[in-house]
């Protein structure tokens, strides 16, 4: 155990994240299986076809904005924890000013 309490850090494993770019450059790094969440990720990262995206473990989209690709991120971990949950599953809030963005950018991602 460390000064904190916790036990030895897990290890991480190559490809165990991803890295998705905005249009203007920001990079948020995630999960590959939240990254999953989205079937045109999943088709880039795992799909039959070989996409430079799979070699890299990096995605770059130049349609979407930062602030749009981080909530984003954050709807995939969303997804993930709450897909087949057994507990009340919160409200995603969502501003009405970021609301279409946020909804072409879903139909894009097929989230």
């Amino acid at each position: 155990m460390d000064a904190v309490g916790s036990e030895d850090p897990i290890p991480v494993t190559e490809g165990q994240f991803v890295t998705l770019v905005s249009n203007d450059d920001f990079k948020f790094i995630v999960s590959r299986k939240a990254a999953l969440e989205s079937g045109t990720v999943k088709n880039m990262l795992s799909g039959p076809a070989m996409f430079d995206e799979e070699d890299q473990n990096e995605v770059s989209f130049r349609e979407i904005p930062s602030h749009v690709l981080e909530r984003v991120c954050s709807y995939f971990y969303y997804k993930m924890r709450y897909t087949n949950s057994n507990q009340e599953i919160p409200e995603f809030a969502i501003a009405p000013d970021e609301a279409l963005e946020l909804l072409m950018a879903a139909n894009f991602l097929d989230a």
